[in-house]
């Protein structure tokens, strides 16, 4: 049953955790894996050294939960002095002492709603003053709900647009502009999810926003190269991450048959993602521009094959059709 738009009242401006989406769906904690997922067992470690981003600053957006949060910790863990924006002060400061206190690395929560174009400017000029230009740009703050799109008022793609693909716009815009004045270049990474790719029913206005940050992305990629910015995508598969996938699938249903079509058979870890956004940002990429990267478990490319459902057949069947396409030989 699709949400009514007064769900959308209670998720409006979502930042740093997504409603419903491939990139960031909150998912049960009840363990539905596959069994092949035994040959794909996720880690948790940071793969790249402990001071590789000493000295450096990284500004997320949608910082302080789900995916933003664990892309800090591990910044932090990294050596980073992190900045987290959101709208929610108090959520930020939570999430910045507990990194703090865990990596001994400076994490500052800095207010921001990305709607806004003045509460950007304002936090990227607080984001300046306590720590200085950022060498790490994360675009992750988003937000999403589910309906048929008939449902649509002008408002709900309004207010999906403004935080996904304006907000993103803004940021970047603002920041970028400051580091040009300043001489210094970034690592800019964005956060969207494999159906900015394919498309999507019932997710139209997010689908249609992250679609648009993509290209912004590439685009900008060519034109501010020359300023010593690197731009970025990661497009996440589902994710677990705690949050409010209990009112999208109380009955844990959608979960099973987004499994079946994940090939790895399992979902995702934010620790994941955090490794591939931590590399994506560092000097080990310095030649890693304009890149879209699906990481997904193989989700996007099961249900792209035509023949893919195929995997149903059994050994039996396989011997029958098999016998059945001898007898077409040179036919």
């Amino acid at each position: 049953m699709a949400l009514r738009l007064s769900f959308l009242s209670r998720c409006r401006a979502v930042q740093g955790h997504r409603a419903f989406s491939h990139g960031t769906a909150s998912l049960s904690s009840e363990n539905k894996e596959l069994p092949q997922a035994k040959f794909f067992p996720p880690l948790q470690t940071a793969m790249l050294p402990p001071d590789t981003f000493k000295g450096k600053v990284a500004f997320i957006t949608g910082g302080g939960t789900g995916l933003g949060r664990g892309m800090t910790t591990t910044l932090s863990r990294l050596g980073a002095e992190c900045v987290i924006s959101s709208r929610k002060l108090d959520v930020l400061q939570q999430t910045a002492s507990e990194i703090t206190t865990e990596t001994g690395n400076k994490v500052h929560p800095v207010q921001c709603d990305v709607r806004d174009p003045e509460s950007v400017k304002k936090a990227v000029a607080e984001l300046v003053q306590v720590a200085g230009h950022p060498d790490v740009v994360i675009n992750n703050a988003a937000g999403n709900f589910i309906s048929p799109s008939e449902r649509l008022s002008a408002n709900a793609w309004k207010t999906i647009t403004d935080i996904v693909l304006n907000g993103t716009a803004y940021v970047t815009l603002e920041v970028g502009k400051e580091l040009i004045k300043a001489g210094k270049g970034a690592a800019f990474l964005a956060i969207t999810t494999v159906y900015a790719e394919s498309g999507s029913g019932f997710v139209v206005p997010s689908a249609s926003a992250k679609a648009g940050v993509e290209a912004m992305c590439k685009s900008l990629a060519s034109e501010w190269g020359r300023y010593g910015m690197r731009f970025n995508v990661i497009q996440p598969g589902p994710i677990r991450t705690k949050g409010a996938f209990s009112r999208l699938d109380p009955t844990g249903k959608f979960e099973a048959e987004m499994l079946k079509r994940i090939p790895c058979g399992r979902l995702g870890t934010t620790e994941e993602i955090a490794n591939l956004a931590t590399y994506l940002c560092s000097d080990y990429a310095n030649w890693l521009n304009g890149a879209i990267i699906r990481l997904d478990g193989g989700e996007y490319v099961s249900m792209a094959g035509e023949f893919n459902s195929l995997t149903k057949i059994t050994n039996d069947q396989w011997d029958m059709l098999e016998q059945l396409i001898r007898k077409t030989k040179g036919s």
